[in-house]
């Protein structure tokens, strides 16, 4: 099965499963196509990271950039004052991109097709083009009317072709993307970092005053980890370590551990609140505490330390909101556009990948003649002196892209899923693993039930089609709630691939959010 926000991606990860190729495969095909279909959320520029289990065990990949060797505290007090974070636009947002790295690196430990011919869906529709879905339309026709992106160099040629973004179903090609995926095919990915494709963005860097080098594209590895995870509702969620916000959930969810979640209505006041007010307790850690491993201050063990886990929930009051401030883990003992695809295979591997340039179109610089739009992953670092996550060469930035796996308590593979939409990434997690866990919801019914997002301080959204009892009950606690209709971004959008028993036998159950323009299809 492959579950996509887009049908030609979904289309295309199949055809890999049936020509004998592995999941991993149908991934990389799959996440090729993303970067046309979907542009205003990833792109050839774009950062990336995954989770697989490979028919034995657990591993997860960081392909997520660093900051070139430029990009100093020094280097962006001279070039943009005292900010307190690099620009959301231009060069000086740009790290260098990972997602090329992390297919390259998911090929060739479990690619069992050759890496060209993963190359060749994404190929074809780059040059005959695709016909505009009404989601992705609309946040393009969104993105035309900003002028930060619009005025960055490249943005217009590519993605405005004939001065305004296209209508839902007209076609669109990139036949400069076609150029670059034939470079990356050709050289298995290397092209990218040390090749032809490397030699043009270091030299649209240089000449667009940016400061990303041949050297620092050159130095850019995918790199394998171990992932991260708590026990949660009988079973056991995985996730990426940081630099990622994964650790969120897991923080949430070792939080509502402690509550009765499967005695409450999953539609009522009280379930949503519980959620929202652990929530708000993880961000208040990750926000304070997650960066680059080597620069954090305190530890993923300290952060889900399971003393530490029930004194933040001692802390929710069931009958009124709070604004919670960062903990002091350790003393115990002592924020776009994102895409998320999913697949698996009849051997029983299972892939959750998730790219993304960041905040829709990225940062608005595009090479046209190569197709390639480039993400903003540094507007994550901060400048604040002291901060552990702030600006250093090398360093990666804190990052809101977070693929999701769930397992049996005895370690057994049940789910590979992601939720995308920046910082309602985590909470999509949470609230989509309550309904089928502690619910029994099935995985399409826990993906189209409503969700809430928090905002900051009291601040809450709701999706329209909550009760209106429910959205009363959280204002009578204290919420301040705001429903909105605009469900793209706001309330994130998902993909679920769960396992039934034995791969071969059994099979597996796909869902795909109707919030995008997605398919979860198989054979």
């Amino acid at each position: 099965m492959v579950a996509t926000s887009h049908p030609l991606a979904a289309q295309a990860g199949l055809r890999m499963l049936a020509e004998g190729g592995s999941a991993a495969d149908a991934v990389v095909a799959a996440a090729a196509v993303m970067t046309l279909v979907e542009p205003c959320s990833n792109g050839l520029g774009s950062d990336a990271f995954g989770i697989v289990w490979d028919g034995q065990r657990l591993q997860g990949l960081n392909a997520s950039g660093r900051a070139p060797a430029a990009w100093t505290p020094a280097y962006f007090r001279q070039r943009h004052g005292e900010a307190v974070a690099p620009p959301a636009r231009g060069w000086d947002a740009v790290t260098v991109p990972g997602m090329v790295a992390g297919w390259m690196a998911l090929h060739q430990r479990l690619g069992r097709l050759p890496f060209e011919r993963l190359m060749a869906p994404a190929i074809d529709i780059a040059e005959r083009g695709y016909a505009v879905p009404v989601v992705v339309q609309q946040k393009w026709a969104a993105a035309a009317q900003v002028e930060s992106l619009v005025r960055q160099p490249g943005f217009a040629d590519l993605f405005l072709p004939r001065g305004r973004a296209p209508d839902v179903g007209e076609r669109f090609a990139m036949p400069g993307a076609a150029r670059t995926l034939r470079a990356i095919a050709r050289s298995g990915g290397e092209a990218f970092y040390r090749g032809e494709v490397a030699a043009a963005l270091a030299a649209a860097s240089a000449a667009q005053g940016g400061s990303m080098s041949t050297a620092d594209l050159a130095g850019m590895a995918a790199q394998w980890v171990e992932p991260i995870a708590v026990d949660a509702l009988g079973h056991r969620l995985h996730e990426i370590p940081p630099n990622g916000q994964g650790i969120t959930a897991l923080i949430a969810l070792g939080i509502l551990r402690r509550f009765d979640l499967g005695a409450l209505d999953p539609d009522g006041p009280e379930a949503a609140h519980l959620q929202i007010e652990a929530i708000k307790l993880a961000f208040a850690d990750v926000y304070r505490f997650v960066a680059e491993p080597s620069a954090m201050t305190v530890g993923v063990q300290d952060l889900l330390d399971e003393d530490y886990l029930a004194a933040r929930a001692r802390l929710i009051d069931p009958r009124r909101a709070q604004v919670f401030q960062a903990g002091t883990p350790g003393d115990v003992h002592r924020r776009g556009g994102t895409i998320y695809l999913c697949a698996a295979d009849e051997q029983g591997r299972m892939v959750s990948w998730i790219q993304s340039n960041y905040m829709g179109f990225g940062s608005g610089v595009c090479l046209p003649d190569w197709g390639i739009s480039l993400q903003n992953r540094g507007h994550g670092f901060s400048l604040v002196d002291g901060h552990p996550n702030q600006v250093a060469p090398g360093h990666r930035p804190f990052h809101t892209i977070i693929p999701g796996f769930l397992t049996d308590a005895d370690g057994a593979p049940r789910m590979a899923f992601g939720v995308m939409g920046a910082n309602m990434q985590p909470q999509g997690h949470v609230q989509t693993l309550v309904r089928m866990l502690a619910h029994r919801q099935q995985p399409q019914a826990a993906c189209d039930a409503p969700r809430w997002r928090f905002n900051q301080g009291l601040s809450i959204n709701t999706e329209a089609h909550w009760p209106v009892a429910t959205v009363a009950g959280l204002a009578e606690r204290g919420h301040q709630v705001e429903p909105i209709s605009d469900s793209y971004q706001d309330f994130g959008a998902g993909q679920f691939i769960w396992r039934l028993g034995d791969a071969a036998v059994d099979g597996y159950v796909a869902a795909s959010d109707p919030r995008r323009d997605g398919a979860a299809v198989g054979f």
